[in-house]
């Protein structure tokens, strides 16, 4: 697995590549897929013991992250993380617009992590560093920055609302907004992640009739397939709300979106 800066400008919360044929890191994804998690992280150890290179021990470590997040583990996810960040300070002066990007994207996929699982204050801070350290990158862009700051305010914006406080979330919403407004070539991308963030409020706040018609206009990802089975469940509509868990629990990925929503849908289903 290499780390694609082009693909990652494109969304918050990127999904993690797939480790490409057969070997220890795929078996590893296999098994993380299969809920066999102990399993898995016997097999991302040994990838990051026998790592023949700083950037394949990295990748290992991000890999050990993942799987801590299908237990919805923050502090573990974010220790991981924290050692793929540690080895992107590495290759700053080497690579300065890839390394403070990559340092970047690992606090946010921790604060991803934290947030799904309930760890509110973690969230906050791992996202506040994802923000601060994209925006070290030298002569970043102005799409760049506004990327940055989109997905801070997206996360502040999920963060209120599953606290409860509505005043806050819209505050939040509506800067996220002004951010995406600044986009010039990624605005219409990132669009789809306004209708993420957008229902996601609706749904934490009680409004699921808003919830549903924000997440289907979201971009499709299994985290959002399970959101929409969880308003379906919320509006009363239960033979809509199982098939939307089965296609969450038949997701493939190993990255944050599918941590949260192979598990969650899975129990749902009674598979776990």
């Amino acid at each position: 697995m290499r780390f694609v800066v082009a693909a990652v400008l494109l969304a918050p919360y990127v999904l993690l590549a797939q480790f490409p044929g057969r070997g220890p890191a795929s078996e590893g994804v296999q098994l993380d897929l299969e809920g066999k998690r102990v399993q898995a992280r016997a097999v991302f150890q040994k990838a990051i013991e026998t790592a023949t290179s700083a950037a394949a021990k990295a990748n290992a470590q991000r890999a050990m992250a993942m799987s801590w997040a299908f237990e919805g583990n923050c502090r573990k996810t974010g220790e991981y993380e924290q050692m793929v960040i540690d080895y992107w300070a590495t290759r700053e002066k080497d690579q300065p617009q890839t390394a403070f990007y990559q340092e970047g994207e690992m606090a946010d996929e921790a604060g991803r992590v934290c947030i799904d699982s309930g760890d509110l204050d973690a969230a906050a801070e791992w996202y506040r560093k994802g923000h601060d350290f994209g925006l070290k990158e030298p002569n970043i862009s102005p799409d760049r920055r506004a990327l940055w700051d989109f997905r801070w305010e997206h996360a502040q914006a999920r963060i209120a609302a599953r606290r409860g406080n509505r005043a806050e979330a819209e505050k939040h919403v509506a800067a996220a907004r002004a951010a995406l407004d600044r986009m010039s070539e990624l605005r219409s991308e990132q669009e789809p992640f306004f209708r993420y963030l957008t229902g996601y409020v609706a749904f934490y706040l009680g409004d699921y009739k808003t919830a549903l018609e924000d997440l289907q206009k979201a971009q499709q990802d299994p985290f959002i397939t399970c959101m929409i089975a969880q308003t379906y469940e919320k509006l009363g509509d239960r033979d809509k709300a199982m098939e939307y868990y089965r296609k969450a629990a038949s997701a493939r990925g190993h990255n944050p979106p599918a941590a949260y929503a192979i598990p969650f849908a899975r129990k749902k289903l009674g598979e776990q």
